[in-house]
């Protein structure tokens, strides 16, 4: 069987992907957990916190929880069932972050969690940076351009 008969074939026998169902499921879940930080941030600033403050504690909340639901093994299962919806927020980092350190636990702290921890999330952190510092430099020039 030749390279093209292959895939011609393995085409026909791969299993197609729901797409409609993942679509709508990952909304539904995101649109959740975004329904779950303002509420978590109302709450706060029911208890006395500045708006600001209450939105920083919510998104330190998210981020918690997610890496407490990492921990315990619920939030693998969830993200299966949810896709996108759980991995792109803020949730998804957390559990970026947590995942490889729980993994690495074995080989110490030092050489196992904090060498493994971002492993996956590091590149996003360089390159937000990096992405931001840039857009701040176009911004200052197009200000001072501006006059």
């Amino acid at each position: 069987m030749d390279k093209k008969a292959f895939v011609k074939y393995a085409a026909k026998r791969e299993k197609r992907s729901p797409s409609i169902k993942n679509c709508i499921l990952a909304f539904v879940s995101g649109g959740l957990v975004c329904v779950t930080g303002q509420a978590l941030a109302d709450i706060y600033i029911l208890w006395g916190l500045s708006e600001k403050n209450a939105s920083t504690l919510s998104s330190v909340s998210l981020v918690f929880l997610a890496g407490l639901f990492t921990g315990i093994g619920i939030f693998d299962k969830a993200a299966k069932l949810c896709g996108a919806g759980l991995l792109v927020p803020i949730t998804g980092f957390s559990n970026a972050v947590t995942s490889p350190a729980i993994d690495a636990k074995s080989e110490g702290y030092i050489m196992g969690v904090g060498a493994e921890m971002f492993k996956i999330a590091g590149p996003v952190v360089v390159y937000g940076n990096l992405t931001a510092a840039v857009y701040g430099i176009i911004y200052y020039i197009s200000l001072c351009i501006a006059g």
